[in-house]
């Protein structure tokens, strides 16, 4: 790991904020796991509990596999560094105050999203140049059938002011598409957020494949894909999220390096 830090003591913080460590911590692993990573670029975050808004981001630099609770870094809604453990060492708990752009806009928009994540994949970057966008071909697909956004590029996203047209284009969805860019996706808990970007990338990667076919696309009919897209918002769903979550943590499950540290 890059200049690994010191293992936090738990004792350090509430045991709400260690949670939520812990739980975006292994969020990272999965995204790593199921190879949504692009390097040390892209993030994950994280609001905290309490009045004042703040947030949890990875330290730069350490990648998306190595990620523990200890590494990740507190911040306000502009990306400034005001993690206590930085007071001896700022150099060592640098952040990417740039890439908190997109995740600021949507943090301090929409207090009913706890985790925010943004990734830059083939698939998911392969179809936000596509003009069609995401096309209603697979189940993947339609969980997002009326339920996903559109954001047109504007270059890295350095420019705060891009943050309210960010919020804007996202409306009332919990993913949207950044053309010539990649994906986000966000959820109210850890689970959620999980799910939104797994089904996401998985609806991307089935895209590609199926029009690299060449052949023509059977898209079902309008009433289907609405019928479909409510059933992935039924009575039982946040209980499907959450056991998938259980059994998704199971897969980063590792004695030698756990990610709750």
């Amino acid at each position: 790991m890059q200049n690994p830090l010191p293992i936090a003591d738990p004792a350090m913080f509430d045991t709400d904020e260690w949670q939520v460590r812990s739980d975006l911590a292994a969020l990272y692993r999965l995204t790593a796991h199921f190879r949504m990573t692009d390097m040390i670029d892209t993030h994950i975050t994280a609001r905290l509990p309490g009045a004042t808004p703040t947030f949890l981001i990875n330290r730069y630099g350490v990648l998306f596999h190595e990620m523990r609770a200890s590494d990740l870094v507190k911040i306000d809604h502009l990306g400034q560094v005001i993690d206590e453990r930085a007071a001896a060492e700022p150099e060592r708990f640098r952040v990417n105050a740039a890439g908190f752009t997109i995740h600021s806009a949507i943090h301090m928009a929409r207090e009913d999203l706890g985790f925010v994540v943004h990734t830059h994949t083939a698939a998911g970057t392969a179809v936000s140049v596509q003009e069609h966008g995401l096309l209603p071909i697979s189940q993947h697909a339609l969980k997002f059938y009326g339920k996903l956004g559109y954001h047109d590029y504007e270059g890295i996203a350095l420019n705060l002011g891009e943050r309210e047209r960010l919020v804007r284009d996202l409306g009332p969805n919990k993913a949207m598409i950044l053309r010539n860019h990649g994906l986000l996706a966000a959820g109210a808990t850890v689970a959620e957020a999980f799910h939104e970007i797994y089904f996401l990338e998985r609806a991307c990667q089935a895209q590609i494949q199926a029009l690299a076919g060449g052949t023509k696309l059977r898209i079902p009919s309008a009433e289907v894909c609405e019928l479909t897209a409510s059933q992935f918002n039924r009575e039982e769903s946040t209980e499907i999220m959450d056991m998938a979550w259980r059994a998704a943590l199971r897969l980063i499950a590792d004695p030698a390096s756990d990610y709750r540290c």
